[in-house]
């Protein structure tokens, strides 16, 4: 009899050690992402979110976005919030396949183009078709200032040069390498174009304007969605459910952003919290 106590207390006693083990691991959440403002942002509020009010501990891995898609796809990370679709990362949602799952819309209205300063002469230059002018190419330099290697936008600007026949040179360098460049270009009040995107806290610093894209090559109005790695949803339904209900308005994120470039994006996570409890507390807990 007091055997059997003694086993019985032994047995209940590994089960909670090895739920509390569970547990635990289930409470390590592991983020990818890319210095893209945006990105920066969205993620760096998913984490405060997650640790402040949902009791996660999360690690934020970041790495350029084939790294990040082939990430999920291993196991290695297991959410990124910044999948742009159905054009722009289509090539890296097409080759994982089923081994990555779309959590939901983070936001829409996303756009991808290329971007001038507006004091560059729109009678001279307003479509990427323009640049072709031998005057317009001297001014530029023949350069088209780019970001990171592995961006969808950095992919679709090299098949622009092709289809519109421009003898430019793509600059590959970075998300804020491509913003130091514009912001000295205008300073000296020089002719630039960047590959750029909307959200992000440039169109709010600066007056600048989108170039037409009378191919379509860069692609119309995006989605951008938080994806997970396989399996991510069936072991933290609680994590997976917050992330799926995480929705923003575009006009929210860019005045975030916005926020982030005149003090930090610590602090602009800190002011969004503050003035939209209500919004964060459905993402939490579902309840209106």
């Amino acid at each position: 009899m007091h055997i059997s106590k003694t086993v019985k207390w032994l047995t209940a006693a590994l089960l909670a050690v090895g739920m509390s083990v569970q547990a635990t691991a289930a409470e390590d959440i592991r983020i990818g992402w890319t210095a893209w403002s945006d990105a920066e942002f969205v993620t760096k509020l998913a984490k405060r979110i997650l640790e402040e009010k949902m009791d996660y501990e999360v690690e934020l891995l970041q790495t350029d976005i084939a790294p990040q898609y082939q990430g999920l796809a291993n196991g290695d990370i297991d959410v990124m919030l910044m999948s742009w679709q159905p054009g722009t990362h289509a090539d890296y949602v097409s080759k994982m396949g089923d081994k990555i799952v779309n959590l939901g819309l983070l936001y829409t209205h996303a756009r991808l183009g290329w971007v001038v300063p507006d004091f560059v002469p729109e009678s001279e230059v307003s479509s990427i078709t323009d640049l072709k002018k031998p005057a317009v190419r001297d001014r530029l330099d023949e350069t088209i200032t780019g970001i990171d290697p592995g961006a969808g936008l950095t992919r679709l600007s090299k098949q622009a040069i092709e289809d519109y026949g421009l003898d430019y040179e793509l600059q590959i360098s970075s998300g804020a390498g491509m913003t130091a460049a514009l912001d000295r270009a205008i300073r000296r009040d020089e002719w630039i174009v960047v590959t750029g995107w909307s959200p992000h806290w440039m169109f709010g610093k600066y007056d600048l304007r989108y170039l037409e894209d009378p191919k379509g090559v860069l692609g119309a109005f995006e989605r951008v969605h938080a994806v997970a790695r396989q399996g991510f949803y069936q072991d933290d339904v609680k994590a997976a459910g917050f992330l799926s209900r995480m929705q923003l308005p575009i006009e929210d994120l860019e005045a975030a952003m916005n926020d982030a470039q005149e003090s930090s994006y610590e602090e602009a996570v800190t002011k969004y919290m503050a003035n939209n409890e209500d919004r964060i507390h459905y993402w939490v807990t579902g309840e209106l």
